[in-house]
């Protein structure tokens, strides 16, 4: 079956109504080397043009259900982004307003991202992630609640700030539980550490602020060492340590099924301070 949804080359048999149902996965059997969705993001938008590095992700091949196939292949030349390094964005250009914006990194599945575009329509949302479904599943979401404060970006997110984003660009950055990478010696594959922390602050202008929440107590407890060591960022918790979580951030059913199992999810909110 090809990619496109609506091809009106071949007549429409049983099993085209059967992969068009919400909910079915779509089988790609398309020519070796044709992109997977051919409006749609890029499997790899930056290339070579950059030096190969210790990623902080792994991309995830899952199925794409009809439904985010659709989304990708109509929404996404209208509200996507491919991170190719190549250009500095001009962020009202791309939202067409100039709103504040905060950079979400790593979505899942898109429905906390869509739960607060909803709740704070006067704040932009640049969402990044690699997962593909997940693209497509945030696309839908943000045309089914009309939310026209959201773009989805693909790609390296280390990349994006340090190649197409200005300085004092971000109003705010979320990196909402981000992949612990639990064996020891997976540790330097970890996001948030020193030198991703001095990217960021290049781009977070002062007074905005950075919130991680991570259900890996591990995980958590780097993350508060290295913020509380690093000058340009300062807890927003009078007393230090983490903050409880805000009533902004929406409760997950991931999170919710990590919580009934006992799971403990911790927040922090660190400021960036005005510039040395």
């Amino acid at each position: 079956m090809s990619d496109s949804l609506n091809s009106p080359e071949a007549p429409r048999t049983a099993d085209d109504e059967r992969w068009h149902r919400p909910g079915v996965s779509v089988r790609h059997t398309r020519p070796k080397g044709e992109p997977r969705f051919p409006d749609g993001p890029q499997a790899d938008p930056a290339g070579s043009h950059f030096e190969r590095r210790i990623r902080s992700f792994q991309p995830r091949r899952s199925r794409v259900t009809a439904g985010q196939a659709d989304a990708l292949q109509r929404l996404w030349p209208k509200w996507g982004l491919d991170i190719d390094g190549q250009r500095v964005l001009d962020l009202a250009e791309l939202f067409g307003n100039d709103r504040p914006v905060v950079l979400e990194i790593g979505f899942g599945m898109g429905e906390a991202t869509a739960q607060m575009a909803a709740a704070d329509p006067d704040t932009d949302i640049l969402a990044v992630d690699v997962h593909t479904p997940g693209q497509g599943n945030l696309l839908a979401l943000a045309e089914r609640g009309g939310l026209t404060n959201v773009r989805v970006a693909n790609g390296d997110a280390i990349i994006l700030l340090r190649e197409m984003l200005t300085p004092d660009a971000l109003s705010g950055l979320r990196v909402y539980f981000p992949d612990p990478w639990p064996k020891k010696r997976h540790h330097k594959r970890r996001l948030i550490q020193p030198e991703f922390l001095s990217l960021a602050a290049t781009r977070l202008r002062p007074g905005a602020v950075l919130h991680c929440a991570t259900d890996w107590e591990p995980y958590a407890e780097q993350m508060l060492e290295v913020l509380d060591a690093h000058p340009d960022f300062e807890n927003t918790q009078p007393g230090g340590g983490f903050a409880p979580r805000p009533g902004f951030r929406p409760l997950t059913r991931f999170e919710g099924q990590g919580l009934d199992k006992g799971h403990v999810v911790n927040d922090l909110l660190f400021r960036r301070v005005r510039h040395r």
